[in-house]
């Protein structure tokens, strides 16, 4: 944060908001200039490569002057914001200063980036939780999370540290209050991959990226940026680096189908959505324990190359969001019985519904499921998530004719298909992981051990 001449004006740089970027969109203004704001205050939404994140104001005064429009993307450190406030702007300094108190005693998200423009080396930001005027120690994505779900902080009881209040606290309240119940989900899959609505044609002349002459109710131009440009280069470097490779057979799902009806009408799950998502991802859990190369990763060193395998499932769900592709995971999933990797299904749900789903919980996966089957697909060959060596596509669950003891009878059926990276596991491997998942779909007894 940097300092103006005049007294009593502060100039606001873009913030690294703690996941290393260079750069961001500034998607929407909150406020405008001759707004009064108070300290933690949302000023606007940034769209950085991996999220959509609200910047809080570091000043209590009014807004001076809009220094970038929506829309363009800036570099980190560069100005954004001006504010007036009563006190006069603080001398400068050569370093950047610690996180201030604000005027109500908590700590606030100050000392972002440099007083100039944009380093090749900067300090991370630290996010630090705000103090109400109630006393609720919370950070403002987690202030915005209650507001979005309508859940009071002061109701929440708090297990961050120094009586922080967590996301899981507010998720937890929100539960128990029935939010998850008023959202709908399609039967097959807790995570549903939104479909995006088709971009709105701009007025004609407004178009972006149009040759001169050209009629904007022909074509139009979108930018390729934030998540969306993150996923095309992810998926253009696993594509052209990892030898792909798919598998899939067809499954007769009916007792998966009795399973979730079953847990449905169990008390343990009476606050929880359950779907055959559930029971797929304790599928792929299980398989991975008798096919461990499928959770492995293509490393290379200075002298050739490695294999990685990990003893440690962080399971990837794909989510479309209208904002691109998220690849959120759930960490250890190996240790979740089925009422807790339930409830992080869930989590897991709510959070990259909304789009905001945290660097954090992108980083590190293992291996990924990919719900196509919510499109009405009922198979695919995705593409593996870098950094990983497999990738199991869930198809649509519907009924078909299928042989039983000689008999033609209805059944549930869907089919399971699985992407690999061919230097870290071979045929016989991808097959055997891919024929034990739909084992565990066709007989969820397997589960018991």
């Amino acid at each position: 944060m940097s300092s103006d001449a005049a007294k009593g004006t502060r100039t606001f740089t873009l913030p690294d908001v703690g996941e290393g970027l260079t750069e961001a969109e500034v998607v929407t203004w909150k406020v405008a200039p001759g707004d009064a704001v108070a300290i933690n205050d949302v000023i606007c939404e940034i769209e950085t490569a991996k999220s959509l994140v609200e910047l809080p104001s570091p000043h209590a005064g009014t807004v001076g002057e809009l220094l970038v429009d929506e829309g363009a993307t800036v570099e980190v450190g560069a100005p954004i914001i001006t504010f007036v406030t009563d006190a006069p702007a603080p001398a400068a300094k050569p370093q950047p200063a610690a996180p201030a108190a604000d005027e109500g005693g908590g700590s606030v998200l100050v000392g972002y980036g440099s007083g100039g423009g944009a380093t090749s080396r900067r300090k991370r930001a630290v996010e630090h939780p705000v103090r109400s005027s109630v006393g609720v120690i919370a950070k403002p994505p987690i202030r915005k999370l209650a507001r979005d779900l309508g859940v009071d902080l002061t109701a929440v009881t708090p297990t961050g540290a120094d009586g922080e209040v967590t996301r899981d606290d507010v998720v937890q309240l929100a539960s128990q209050a029935s939010v998850f119940r008023n959202i709908s989900t399609p039967e097959w899959g807790d995570v549903r991959e939104e479909t995006v609505p088709a971009p709105q044609l701009p007025a004609v002349g407004l178009a972006r990226g149009l040759q001169p002459g050209s009629d904007p109710a022909r074509s139009e131009a979108i930018p390729v940026k934030g998540v969306r440009k993150a996923s095309a280069n992810a998926m253009v470097q696993s594509a052209y680096t990892a030898p792909h490779v798919t598998v899939w057979k067809e499954v007769d799902a009916t007792r998966t189908m009795e399973l979730v009806k079953r847990l449905k009408a169990s008390p343990d799950f009476a606050d929880i959505k359950v779907s055959p998502l559930l029971i797929m991802a304790r599928a792929v859990i299980w398989a991975v324990r008798r096919t461990p190369m499928v959770n492995a990763a293509w490393i290379d060193t200075d002298d050739g190359a490695e294999i990685s395998v990990r003893h440690y499932v962080n399971l990837g769900i794909a989510a479309a969001t209208p904002r691109g592709l998220l690849v959120p995971n759930i960490k250890d999933a190996q240790d979740l019985g089925m009422r807790d990797l339930a409830r992080a299904l869930n989590r897991l749900t709510l959070t990259a519904r909304e789009g905001k789903t945290s660097p954090a919980d992108q980083q590190g996966g293992t291996i990924t499921i990919t719900n196509i089957g919510v499109f009405g697909m009922d198979a695919g060959t995705p593409i593996i998530n870098p950094g990983e060596a497999g990738i199991v596509a869930m198809g649509t669950i519907s009924q078909k004719p299928w042989v039983v003891d000689g008999e033609v009878r209805p059944r549930w059926v869907t089919t399971v298909a699985g992407s690999f990276d061919h230097r870290v596991i071979d045929g016989d491997g991808m097959s055997r992981f891919i024929a034990d998942v739909a084992s565990v779909l066709e007989e969820p007894a397997l589960l018991v051990d």
